[in-house]
């Protein structure tokens, strides 16, 4: 939204910046210490990751601050942080959208991930038996033990969750939310899994839950999670001054592309206990022509060219 309204009013000196020979100057040192969000979710993780080896390599020092949905976004609007890779919409739209329309951050398109979705999730063998839709969910409240396990405190999928049982749409009044980190989530799902326990949970993809395990999505959450399966994008949002302070780091911020195949991978080496960082640089190893694109008429921190200077630095 925040590039489609930067040209809409002609802010034709920001894209000239971008192609200018001024680019060979350095940015200013403040640019170098790139800062980073991370919600902690593992795609978001992972991308951070990627994109924070990308910016090493041309010479930034990034730093990636660990904080939950709420906080990272409060962080962008008090400019604390500078970037955040993790805007899901549209489940995170209603705390994202007030600070959209009051200018208090930006947001770039298009989207840096398209194709993904997130919604309530079962065990194969659930599925098989007859729980296939949000409205069988109360058919099985007892195989369920009334639980629907979510994600971490504060996040807008619990909100959704919750706001079916108070308002007990599909039948869920009485049902219980039962928060955890997405890591606990997961030790629950593969515990139930193993013990052929039914399970009502907070599933999303890209994820390596979806290749690692046998699970369905539940139909029928348009209204509350969107079409297809809560269907989503995610988005890079940034501080509304980081693209004007720092147009070649910004540049690289706004040609950051993923797919779900590329986020699965990346995930699934991060799941398996290798670091973000060394997955990151095992993955640009085997993919190098990923960076064709990101750093197209992209600088060094220094000002020389970004592409053959970021290859050489990770030994491609």
């Amino acid at each position: 939204m925040a590039l489609k309204k930067f040209a809409a009013f002609g802010c034709a000196a920001l894209l000239v910046a971008w192609s200018s020979p001024s680019f060979a100057e350095p940015e200013p040192a403040s640019c170098r210490n790139l800062r980073f969000a991370d919600n902690g979710w593992t795609d978001i993780t992972s991308v951070t990751a990627l994109a924070s080896v990308v910016f090493e390599a041309l010479g930034y020092k990034p730093s990636t601050t660990m904080a939950s949905v709420p906080i990272s976004f409060a962080g962008l609007k008090n400019k604390q942080l500078d970037v955040s890779l993790g805007y899901w919409w549209p489940l995170q739209q209603l705390q994202v959208q007030p600070l959209l329309d009051s200018k208090s951050i930006n947001m770039i398109e298009p989207p840096n991930l398209s194709g993904a979705k997130a919604t309530l999730a079962v065990p194969g063998y659930a599925w098989a038996a007859g729980l296939k839709s949000f409205d069988d969910i109360a058919r099985y409240r007892k195989e369920l033990d009334g639980k629907i396990y979510g994600i971490e405190s504060g996040s807008s999928a619990n909100a959704k969750i919750q706001k079916m049982i108070d308002q007990n749409l599909h039948g869920l009044g009485g049902f219980k939310l039962v928060e955890s980190s997405e890591a606990g989530m997961l030790v629950t799902l593969e515990r139930a899994i193993r013990n052929q326990k039914w399970l009502v949970f907070w599933g999303w993809e890209p994820h390596p839950m979806n290749i690692q395990f046998s699970i369905n999505y539940l139909s029928g959450g348009d209204a509350t999670f969107g079409p297809n399966y809560g269907e989503a994008r995610v988005y890079t949002l940034t501080a509304t001054d980081f693209l004007e302070r720092c147009p070649n780091a910004g540049k690289l911020v706004t040609q950051l592309r993923f797919s779900t195949q590329l986020e699965n991978q990346l995930m699934q080496a991060v799941m398996n206990k290798t670091r973000p960082a060394e997955a990151a640089r095992a993955y640009l190893k085997q993919n190098p022509q990923v960076l064709d694109p990101w750093l197209a008429d992209v600088k060094t921190f220094d000002g020389k060219d970004g592409l053959a200077a970021a290859k050489a630095q990770l030994g491609l």
